[in-house]
């Protein structure tokens, strides 16, 4: 009787650990939220920025003065953009569906990786790029914080 107990307890331990190192092998499979928020092509994490509280209206001269040119008045309509996957810079406002969060810190991040490391649209070889405006210090991290806020602000 010991022998037999001694076996199914063993048994028992292997199987357990051959499901834990199955489970540990095992891909995630990502949300589908997790599948579609847009990345920039640049590489980077969020900066300085998502840590500071922003100033819409601050972050409204910010945007006329640095985005309207390629996003539109109040980032409304983008510019054209030939050889980009849709032919034009999206407009902001509305900005993708896939950038908006209820969590406003997750959306002010996922804003901020564009802003701060600027990006490549897809396409063939499009004409106009996102500007590294965090990376190439065009913009403070505060002035950063305002445009987002501003951004966040006209998607309400």
């Amino acid at each position: 009787m010991y022998k037999y107990r001694k076996i199914m307890m063993v048994t028992s331990v292997l199987v357990l650990l051959l499901s834990l190192l199955a489970a540990c092998g095992a891909k995630a499979t990502p949300t589908p939220d997790t599948e579609k928020v847009p990345v920039p092509s640049n590489p980077g994490g969020t900066g300085e920025a998502v840590n500071l509280t922003g100033d819409a209206t601050a972050g409204a001269k910010v945007f006329t003065d640095n985005c309207a040119s390629c996003h539109g008045d109040q980032g409304k309509t983008g510019i054209a953009n030939p050889g980009s996957a849709d032919g034009t810079v999206p407009p902001l406002n509305p900005i993708d569906e896939a950038l908006v969060s209820a969590d406003v810190k997750t959306f002010t991040s996922r804003i901020d990786l564009f802003v701060e490391h600027g990006s490549t649209p897809e396409g063939t070889g499009p004409t106009q790029l996102m500007t590294a405006f965090g990376d190439k210090k065009l913009l403070t991290p505060q002035q950063i914080a305002d445009v987002i806020a501003y951004v966040i602000s006209l998607n309400k």
